[in-house]
């Protein structure tokens, strides 16, 4: 007689994030089209057919995939006056916490070709122009996107070059040291 096993009940919502973060490390790595869905599922832990379950096809992820505006909604969620401090924070402890930079994704758009396109786009609406948005003066889309290749610089030191005195110092160190910078570009300085 074989005992069956009892059926084992998935948290939907941190599965689906499981399976985003498995497409995300993917993406940083692979040009789109020689990723698989057999990849993602098995770097998630989760088999195929539920990634199409959630998501329905593999372009559907990639969609969600190259999409920054939760990202953004958290880089960008702290007063004006310590927007920079935040940013330069967010960068930091997306890296050393969670292994994942909010924005940092964009720099590997050259590798997908029609995908990157898009990547490109979403970056410039849901990144640099939100944050234009929010800051004060008549260049404030030129500025916006110079702060936000200082962060992308600082996720690329901390996250792929892997910088070891970025990485060994601690994160309000560097905080201090580089937000001023992202604040200048701002114009959130004095």
């Amino acid at each position: 007689m074989t005992t069956a096993r009892p059926a084992v009940r998935r948290d939907a919502e941190a599965t689906k994030a499981a399976i985003v973060k498995a497409a995300r490390h993917l993406l940083a790595r692979h040009a789109h089209g020689d990723i698989t869905l057999r990849a993602i599922a098995d770097r998630a832990g989760v088999s195929p057919p539920l990634i199409l379950k959630y998501f329905g096809n593999k372009d559907a992820l990639f969609s969600r995939v190259m999409d920054f505006e939760a990202d953004v909604d958290v880089l960008l969620d702290a007063p004006l006056d310590d927007l920079g401090r935040h940013m330069v924070r967010c960068v930091l402890t997306g890296q050393a916490e969670r292994g994942a930079d909010p924005i940092l994704r964009i720099v590997f758009a050259p590798l997908h070709g029609a995908q990157g396109d898009i990547l490109r786009a979403n970056f410039r609406t849901q990144v640099s122009e939100r944050l234009a948005a929010r800051i004060p003066g008549a260049d404030a889309a030129l500025r916006a996107e110079l702060a936000v290749s200082l962060l992308l610089g600082l996720g690329v030191m901390y996250g792929i070059a892997r910088g070891p005195q970025v990485r060994a110092a601690d994160i309000e160190t560097v905080v201090d040291r580089y937000a001023p910078a992202v604040e200048a570009q701002l114009g959130l300085t004095p």
